[in-house]
C-alpha cells in the first residue's frame, strides 16, 4: 500500500522544463542585438553628421579669415577678398559657363554662398533643421557640380578636363549624405535634434525638423 502510494506521488513529479528560459533568453538576446544595432547606427550617423558639419564650417572659416589652406592668408573675406570670384571665374566647361562668370565676385553671390556654408555647417553640427540644411546644401552642391561639369572630357579651350567620372563626384556624395542625415534624423544622437523637434514652431512646421 505504501509502495503504491509512493508510486502515485512519484508519477506527479515533473522535471523542470528548460525550453521557456531558452526561448526567453533567445528573445532577450535578439532584442539586445537589435538595440545594439540601432545604437551603433545612430552613432554612425551622428559621427557622419558632425564630420560633414565640420567640412562646411571649416570652408566658411577658411574663406572668411584666410587661414592659409584653400584661402591664402590676407585673402579672406574680411580682408576684402571674394569667396566666389576665384572659383566661378575659373569655370571652363558646361552650359552655364558664361552665367557663372557673370556671377563671380558679385556681392549677392558672396553672401549667399557664405551664409549657405555657415547655415548648413551650424545645422549639422548642432543636429537641428536637418531637412532645411539638406535642401540648401543640395542646391549648393548641385550648382557647384554644374560649375565643375564632370561630364566634360575637354574644357572650353580644348584642353583635357581631367574629369575622373562623368556623373559621380564629391559634390554629389555630399548632397546624398545631407539627404540621408535628414531622413535618418541624425541630430537626435549627439545633437540637439530631440529638443529642437519639441519646440512649438518646429512641431507645427515639419519642414524645419
Amino acid at each position: 500500500m505504501a509502495v503504491h502510494e509512493h508510486s502515485h506521488r512519484g508519477s506527479g513529479f515533473h522535471l523542470p522544463s528548460f525550453r521557456r528560459p531558452r526561448t526567453a533568453s533567445g528573445s532577450e538576446s535578439a532584442v539586445a542585438t537589435v538595440t545594439d544595432t540601432h545604437t551603433a547606427r545612430a552613432y554612425a550617423f551622428a559621427s557622419l553628421r558632425l564630420l560633414t558639419g565640420f567640412v562646411f564650417l571649416w570652408a566658411f572659416l577658411d574663406k572668411t579669415f584666410g587661414l592659409g589652406y584653400a584661402t591664402p592668408s590676407g585673402k579672406g573675406w574680411i580682408d576684402g577678398g571674394s569667396p566666389t570670384k576665384g572659383f566661378l571665374s575659373s569655370v571652363a566647361a558646361g552650359p552655364l559657363e558664361s552665367t557663372f562668370h557673370s556671377w563671380a565676385g558679385d556681392t549677392w553671390a558672396d553672401w549667399l554662398f557664405m551664409l549657405g556654408l555657415l547655415g548648413v555647417g551650424l545645422a549639422l553640427t548642432a543636429g537641428v533643421a536637418l531637412r532645411l540644411a539638406a535642401v540648401a546644401g543640395t542646391a549648393m552642391m548641385a550648382l557647384m557640380w554644374m560649375a565643375e561639369w564632370p561630364p566634360a572630357k575637354h574644357l572650353s579651350d580644348g584642353s583635357v578636363s581631367m574629369s575622373t567620372n562623368p556623373f559621380a563626384d564629391y559634390h554629389l556624395i555630399y548632397a546624398v549624405v545631407l539627404i540621408v542625415l535628414a531622413v535618418a534624423a541624425a541630430g537626435d544622437t549627439l545633437g540637439l535634434g530631440r529638443l529642437w523637434a519639441r519646440l512649438p514652431f518646429v512641431r507645427s512646421n515639419g519642414w524645419l525638423r
